[in-house]
């Protein structure tokens, strides 16, 4: 490597100097040439004394293995620190001294430079908050470094519409424009000579840069947490969440609610970005209900569907670090207006009682089996067979008292005619009333079937009156 290179790339404050003692060599020279013209003439010999940071070190005979070592030392970091400018740390001076008597070396003057000499590099530091964060070896790396935080968080193609400037005006439908950028800090850069270690990569700059660094902060207790599980949470262990509270032990009992104190890791810089975006949204239609009495109670009808329209929403969104954290609505303008859902809703109230007088509960068919004694038991009621088709109608008004399964009568209904009188139809195959409901006379209350203990498709009908089981023939017309 070329000397003169090396140092002239070192600033001039910190380079090594050779300083001539001129007066003293004159007086040298002088002395010298008197004693020249004398028989006998003595040797002048050359010692070179060595100052870091001025302190005296030490001497040698020859200057040239100081400077051999400074060059092999700054050879070497070169090859560990590619691309930086490097230079030595401390200040290195060699002064020359002529005497008349042979020196030596001084043993520790090599050693004691490899002890104390350092090297350290230029880089550009980027400061927040006029403190140094990150160490980077160019201005290169800066602008990628301040590139790279932004676009980790948005889309690159949105952010360079950003730096070449935006019309609003343009934005359409399904589109979204990056209005505002800025930092939550204040980042400048300076130009700062340190250990050439300190010097980050674009990479881990960016990542020194968002994960920052460790802060005390409150956690919140919740459902379901224990210490070992919120230590986990937030990378500590449960001995070092101990100690972050002093109240608890390991035996301690949380409660929901409770605050904790616990560390986590604050970013250096966070970037908040301000978007703009158009969205077509769909507006739901309302729901209107309509009363009608001309209809049963209990009865509804849609009588105008609904349908959905349509709007323009123009939103501006805060991001920080690329979460929302705040959306408000700029403009609306509605493109199709939703259309109502109108319901009718019957409000005509069904009579509840009976009449006494019983009517068919099938349409047509026979009784295929009377009341009385069949196969050695007692038939409490009749059955009805072979009908026109397999509506089962309400004998007469009342309330529906009992709608469901029921062991060997299969699907039941049981209707309280609020007049003493009570009506039974089993083995339905499906059932279209529920308990509470009102039904009036030849109203459909299931379909006939052979649910149950049943010898194929048929109605079995009972009647009671005042809790007594009487014969269906007495009463139906």
């Amino acid at each position: 490597m070329n000397r003169n290179s090396i140092y002239n790339s070192i600033p001039q404050n910190k380079y090594i100097q050779t300083c001539v003692a001129i007066l003293f060599l004159t007086f040298i020279f002088g002395v010298y040439a008197t004693f020249a013209s004398a028989e006998n003439k003595p040797s002048v010999h050359t010692i070179y004394h060595v100052y870091i940071n001025n302190e005296h070190i030490g001497s040698l005979l020859d200057d040239q293995p100081v400077y051999s070592y400074i060059d092999e030392l700054l050879e070497t970091s070169e090859e560990l620190f590619p691309g930086l400018t490097l230079q030595v740390s401390e200040k290195v001076k060699i002064i020359p001294e002529f005497i008349f008597t042979e020196g030596r070396d001084d043993e520790h003057v090599l050693p004691t430079l490899k002890e104390k000499l350092t090297i350290e590099a230029e880089s550009m530091a980027l400061m927040i908050n006029e403190e140094p964060a990150v160490y980077l070896g160019s201005e290169e790396d800066v602008k990628e470094v301040m590139d790279l935080l932004i676009t980790q968080y948005m889309d690159e193609q949105k952010y360079e519409q950003y730096l070449e400037g935006i019309d609003e005006s343009t934005l359409e439908v399904g589109e979204t424009l990056v209005i505002d950028i800025t930092l939550t800090e204040d980042i400048t850069e300076d130009s700062i000579l340190v250990d050439p270690d300190q010097i980050l990569s674009v990479k881990d700059a960016i990542k020194k840069l968002n994960k920052g660094v460790l802060e005390e902060k409150p956690y919140q207790v919740k459902e379901g947490d224990v210490l070992g599980s919120i230590a986990s949470a937030h990378d500590l262990t449960t001995a070092k969440l101990l100690e972050l509270n002093e109240d608890l032990s390991a035996d301690s009992v949380i409660r929901i609610g409770q605050k904790l104190q616990v560390t986590a890791y604050q970013p250096l810089v966070e970037v908040l970005s301000t978007h703009l975006s158009k969205v077509e949204e769909e507006i739901a239609f309302e729901t209107e209900i309509k009363e009608d009495d001309s209809m049963w109670k209990g009865d509804n009808k849609v009588t105008q569907e609904g349908q959905t329209g349509s709007q323009i929403t123009t939103y501006e969104t805060t991001q920080k670090n690329g979460k929302t954290v705040k959306r408000e609505v700029i403009s609306e303008e509605v493109t199709n207006e939703p259309v109502k859902k109108v319901i009718t809703k019957g409000t005509k109230e069904m009579p509840s009682r009976g009449s006494g007088q019983l009517s068919w509960p099938a349409v047509g068919g026979y009784i295929s089996s009377y009341q009385g004694s069949r196969w050695g038991r007692f038939h409490k009621g009749i059955d009805i067979a072979r009908p026109s088709n397999y509506n089962i109608l309400a004998a007469d008004n009342g309330k529906v008292t009992s709608a469901s399964y029921q062991g060997g009568y299969g699907n039941l209904v049981r209707i309280n005619h609020n007049n003493g009188m009570e009506t039974v139809y089993a083995h339905l195959a499906s059932i279209d009333v529920k308990v509470g409901q009102t039904v009036t006379k030849g109203q459909k209350i299931g379909v006939m079937g052979d649910t149950g203990n049943s010898t194929g498709i048929h109605l079995h009908f009972e009647v009671y009156q005042n809790g007594q089981l009487k014969n269906p023939k007495d009463f139906l017309n």
